[in-house]
C-alpha cells in the first residue's frame, strides 16, 4: 500500500464526515451533501481502495466486561522503526503502532481480556518475546478514558 499522502478534496472531506456513523446509508450522504449516491458509492469506494478511509467496528472498553486497554512506549535496539511497528501490529491484540518523537521510538496500543486469553501478563509472555530487538517497554493501562473508542481485536 503506497504510505504517501493523498489529497483529499472538499467534497471527500463532507464524505468521511458524514460517514463518522459508519451505518447512514450513501443515499442519506447524498442528500445531506447535494451530490448523487454513485458519487458517494464511487468517491468512498476510492478511499477505501487507496487506504485513505476504513469504516469499522469500534467499541468502548469501559463497557465490554474484561476488556483492558494499555498503551505502551517501546524503545527499540535499531532504527528500523517501520519495520518494527509492522512486527507488532501482527502481534495479537494490538491494534496500533506509531513511529513517535519523545523518549520512546514506538506507542503500541492494546486490547486485552482475561476472558479471551490474553491479559497483560499472557501478551508479555506469548507474543511480545515474539519482537527481538527491544530495549525497553513501560506500560500505561488505561482506567478510564473519554470518547476513547477501539477496535475489539482479541
Amino acid at each position: 500500500m503506497d504510505k504517501n499522502p493523498k489529497r483529499i478534496d472538499d467534497t471527500n472531506k463532507d464524505i468521511i464526515r458524514s460517514l463518522r456513523d459508519g451505518r447512514k446509508p450513501y443515499s442519506a450522504v447524498a442528500d445531506e451533501l447535494g451530490i448523487t449516491e454513485n458519487t458517494v458509492r464511487s468517491r468512498v469506494n476510492k478511499l477505501l481502495d487507496e487506504g485513505v478511509f476504513s469504516i469499522t467496528g469500534l467499541v468502548d472498553p469501559e463497557k465490554v466486561p474484561g476488556m483492558q486497554v494499555v498503551m505502551m512506549g517501546v524503545k527499540l535496539k535499531t532504527m528500523e522503526l517501520d519495520r518494527k511497528a509492522a512486527e507488532f501490529c501482527s502481534l495479537r491484540g494490538v491494534f496500533s503502532a506509531a513511529v513517535v518523537t519523545g523518549r520512546y521510538d514506538l506507542i503500541v496500543q492494546l486490547v486485552l481480556s482475561e476472558e479471551e486469553g490474553l491479559s497483560l501478563l499472557d501478551f508479555f509472555k506469548y507474543e511480545l518475546v515474539k519482537v527481538a530487538e527491544i530495549l525497553e517497554v513501560e506500560t500505561f493501562v488505561v482506567y478510564q478514558s473519554h470518547n476513547f473508542w477501539v477496535p475489539y481485536k482479541l
